[in-house]
């Protein structure tokens, strides 16, 4: 009962929150805050909602001035919820083209600013990193990127794909990882308390001077070290079971 009582608000929060946030877009197009600020209109609600509790230790992304290229796991259609909590202002994301022709949520994606690439056209997909290139270099806005590329699901860090990093090589700006606790089979859906999530930003990783040969491993520094502080998120999670 619990459980489909928390889904219709969640549909209703939705909504809501998709309507105000399309206003907001409406009225300042394209304006690279407008991220955080739709995030927050889904986020916060549906947090409390959810009564998932989140404990981040984000001080390197929330104190960073200047662009960056932010970096995380991507485990749900949560993440939703989860990590817009925690967007740093003038932030936009990178995003799959379909994403425009959802409803509500895709037309706002599309006005927040967020970059929206084409996979199947490589001409296009080429086009947009050099968009988001620009962005981080002459309009101080950083990018937010999924490097698997798709969800994991929970199932564990899955390999990295070469565009965040390509982006952030070719700007010559600091990558930031922010990793979150596995938290798809843990978190409760029909339970009054839905369980905790933890995030943590990791310091900068610098760029610059970096080339195309540096990447595999730039990658793999990456990776290894969000590795590591996933599995020691997962291991608060498991100390409160």
């Amino acid at each position: 009962m619990l459980f489909l009582l928390r889904m219709l608000a969640m549909g209703v929060q939705f909504i809501l929150a998709s309507l105000i946030g399309l206003l907001v877009c409406i009225c300042r197009p394209f304006n690279p805050d407008n991220s955080r600020i739709c995030g927050r209109l889904y986020s916060i609600p549906a947090l409390w909602i959810l009564r998932w509790k989140l404990k981040a230790e984000v001080r390197s992304l929330t104190e960073r001035h200047g662009a960056c290229v932010i970096i995380a796991n991507h485990q749900s259609n949560y993440d939703l919820y989860v990590l817009s909590r925690i967007v740093p202002p003038r932030t936009v994301s990178v995003g799959k083209k379909s994403l425009k022709w959802v409803p509500f949520f895709g037309q706002i994606y599309w006005l927040a600013g967020n970059i929206l690439i084409d996979r199947d056209n490589a001409i296009r997909a080429r086009h947009s990193l050099v968009a988001t290139t620009n962005a981080l270099k002459n309009k101080n806005t950083s990018i937010w990127v999924f490097p698997e590329g798709t969800r994991n699901r929970g199932k564990g860090l899955q390999p990295f794909k070469k565009g965040a990093f390509q982006m952030a090589v070719a700007a010559g700006v600091p990558i930031i990882p922010v990793c979150v606790s596995t938290y798809p089979q843990h978190v409760k859906l029909n339970s009054w308390n839905g369980g905790t999530i933890y995030l943590r930003s990791l310091d900068a990783i610098p760029t610059e001077g970096l080339g195309k040969k540096d990447l595999p491993d730039l990658m793999d520094t990456c990776r290894q070290q969000m590795l590591q502080c996933i599995a020691e998120l997962d291991a608060k999670v498991e100390q409160q079971r």
